[in-house]
This record gives structure tokens, sequence and C-alpha cells, in this order.
């Protein structure tokens, strides 16, 4: 396999991930949001699944890092931007869970919406392909 097939598959494994992300986080989030209005929604698979849907923002991050490895010279500014600040934004939601305890579930609820939609942001100015 040469580079450029390497590539190419890096790319379409990073578009169909940008879509776990997406869809993964706003879900946690809407779950994390019921599970605050309502007990029953406040079970285990919460976490674990917003775990999945966090882990996926680093592995989405990291596939693109690699992407651009490729693509020097092209400006991608605001699609770094993006990509970087959806990964601070899972650092800083975990940073505040002690915090807000009392408020977790509103934290990681909006906490994922607002993932999902820096990721749609990233959609929107997607550049190349990337």
């Amino acid at each position: 396999m040469n580079v450029l097939a390497a590539s190419q598959a890096l790319v379409d494994v990073h578009e169909a991930l940008a879509w776990v992300v997406i869809v993964g986080n706003g879900l946690a989030g809407l779950w994390a949001l019921a599970a605050h209005r309502d007990e029953r929604f406040r079970v285990e698979q919460l976490w674990w699944f917003t775990a999945f849907a966090e882990i996926a923002v680093f592995v989405q991050v990291a596939l693109g890092v690699l992407i651009l490895q490729d693509h020097k010279g092209e400006d991608y500014g605001f699609h770094v931007l993006y990509g970087f600040s959806a990964a601070f934004a899972v650092g800083i939601i975990y940073s505040y869970r002690a915090q807000l305890k009392e408020k977790k579930y509103l934290l990681y609820g909006f906490g994922g919406l607002f993932i999902m939609g820096l990721g749609l942001r990233l959609l929107t100015i997607g550049q190349g392909g990337i």
C-alpha cells in the first residue's frame, strides 16, 4: 500500500468518525440532561457511553494530526482550532466534575451538546475533505 492510499484511507476514517463524535456526544448530552430531570436515566451505562463519545474526540484529533502531516503548506487553521477546542472541552468538562458534583448531569449534558456543536461546525468548514 502506498503512502497516498494510506492517506486517503485515514481521511475516509476521519470523515466517518466525525459522525461518531457528533452523534455520540449529542446523544450522551441529551441522555445526561434527561438524567438530570429523571432519575430513571441515571444508570452506569450513561457514563460508559459518555466516555466512549469523549474518547472518540481524542481519536479524531489524533487522526487529524496524522492527516495533516501529509498536507504541509495547506491552511486548515479553523479546522484545527475547532478540533483542538473539542479536545480541550472534554478536558474542561472532566476537570470540573468534582466542583460541579451537584450539577454533573447538566455539566455533561450541555458539554456533550457543545462538543456536538463543535463537530457540526467542523463539518461546515471542512477543508479539502478533512
